[in-house]
């Protein structure tokens, strides 16, 4: 499981991507221009959602999830007592686990650099000049 978290294009991943782009001072959050997208369900484990939400930029997760459409009940902001609450735990799962952008586009909010999708992962390579 833990290999499909890291190398797809789901909302986590997409929660911890910047440009890198030379002379770009901000390039976070990336913009996502999704072409295809698919839902997998995987594994609930509350344990790792409670311990990964403090880790995430929520608004950046929260506006993600509006431009796909998948924004269900999550809120604007984390609620209180979270790690109590299995309801909110499985929309934020839902969310940052089971929805992954198979291909489009990822782009740098100051550059407007798109970085490819396809197949579900995201290429952040740059070209020579770019670096």
């Amino acid at each position: 499981m833990r290999l499909s978290l890291i190398r797809t294009m789901k909302l986590l991943t997409h929660n911890m991507l910047t440009s890198h782009v030379k002379g770009v001072t901000n390039g976070y959050p990336l913009k996502i221009e999704a072409g295809s997208t698919k839902v997998t369900e995987v594994d609930f484990n509350p344990e790792f959602i409670a311990r990964m939400i403090p880790r995430v930029e929520w608004r950046a997760l929260y506006d993600a999830a509006q431009t796909l459409n998948i924004i269900g009940s999550l809120p604007a902001e984390p609620i209180d007592d979270y790690e109590n609450n299995e309801e909110f735990l499985k929309e934020v799962h839902r969310v940052m686990l089971e929805v992954e952008v198979m291909e489009g586009y990822l782009v740098c909010p100051e550059s407007g650099r798109k970085f490819p999708i396809k197949n579900g992962i995201p290429n952040m390579l740059l070209n020579e000049d770019e670096v």
